[in-house]
């Protein structure tokens, strides 16, 4: 290989450790099942980059040291809450999810795939991370459910995936909706400035019913591009747009966010639950979770704590944090607090 050749594959490399999947965890409830089950079936599609975990302060050591044997990054960050008000939220933990506003923070990483914990992959998406820079990325949402009662889409049956289904009626209501994207994955560029501003923003934003989601679709309004909802199938698509679906097969993301549906969870007692496409697809993600030959087998080490007492394999891990600090300038970085 010559020396030109050395010199590009050595750039290669430092791109791709600049990429990464994330997701986020809160408390000491079983939802580290969920993160435990994407870290597998990433590894299962063969994907190039990490799975960081953003943790909250009250995620137990147990489980951090689950998603560490997991080949998890695990980072802690500080809870962040909106503003006080008497909002009803469509469920009353959506308050934590403010804290993945922190995933902006992680400047070491210059371009990230969030996705829920409650989502599983079942196909490469590495591709992802070559989208045109400059956007956000994310699959459109659909207002056909309940928790949606609360707005003028669901009240008139309006749904941006099937807008020539019911008419948005403007003389009466004005210009339709914005595109609105389901905030369980998106495609997005860490950026200290970007975080400030968000944080600074949520400061003045009244709280909302969808929470993080409304305010991150208010945010990055002008900026979003929806992507196909194969990258994203909540699986509320299933029974509400199937003629949009389409193949099964061919989904490279499952939402398993609808009433009864976190696989470990499942009891297929909850409306729409004994459908046998969930059933299938509540068994895929087990398979995937059940499967020991994806078990991670490369060293383990939390980014955070001290691994075995290594420092020097400790230091190398904090070493690209550092340099994106540096680069970012000292007195542009801020200390993070709550948005309370």
């Amino acid at each position: 290989m010559g020396p030109n050749m050395s010199a590009y594959s050595s750039k290669q490399q430092q791109a791709a450790n600049r990429r990464a999947y994330v997701t986020f965890l809160a408390g000491d409830g079983d939802y580290w099942k969920g993160v435990v089950g994407l870290a597998k079936g990433l590894r299962r599609v063969r994907s190039a980059y990490p799975l960081v975990v953003a943790v909250l302060p009250d995620v137990p050591d147990e489980h951090r040291r689950i998603l560490i044997k997991q080949g998890c990054v695990v980072r802690e960050i500080q809870p962040v809450y909106p503003p006080e008000s008497q909002t009803q939220f469509a469920m009353a933990y959506y308050v934590i999810n403010y804290s993945k506003l922190r995933i902006w923070e992680f400047v070491e990483y210059e371009r990230m795939v969030y996705l829920d914990a409650d989502i599983q992959v079942y196909e490469n998406m590495d591709h992802l991370f070559d989208l045109d820079k400059g956007h956000f990325y994310a699959v459109m949402d659909c207002f056909c459910e309940k928790t949606w009662s609360h707005t003028p889409q669901y009240k008139i049956g309006y749904c941006q995936q099937c807008p020539d289904k019911v008419a948005w009626p403007e003389q009466e209501l004005g210009p339709p909706p914005p595109a609105y994207f389901n905030a369980g994955m998106f495609v997005h560029e860490p950026s200290l400035g970007t975080a400030k501003d968000l944080l600074d923003a949520l400061v003045v934003t009244p709280p909302t019913p969808f929470a993080e989601q409304d305010f991150l679709n208010t945010f990055f309004r002008d900026v979003y591009k929806p992507i196909p909802l194969v990258y994203n199938l909540v699986l509320a698509m299933l029974w509400r747009h199937p003629e949009n679906v389409g193949d099964l097969d061919k989904v490279k993301a499952v939402h398993y966010c609808a009433a009864g549906s976190k696989p470990w969870r499942y009891t297929g007692e909850e409306p729409n639950m004994d459908r046998e496409d969930i059933k299938m697809l509540v068994a895929k993600w087990w398979d995937i979770f059940n499967d020991q030959s994806l078990d991670y087998k490369g060293p383990a080490l939390d980014f955070l704590e001290d691994a075995n007492g290594d420092e020097e394999a400790v230091d190398q891990a904090r070493q690209p944090l550092r340099q994106a600090l540096a680069q970012a300038g000292a007195a542009k970085y801020f200390p993070a607090p709550s948005a309370a």
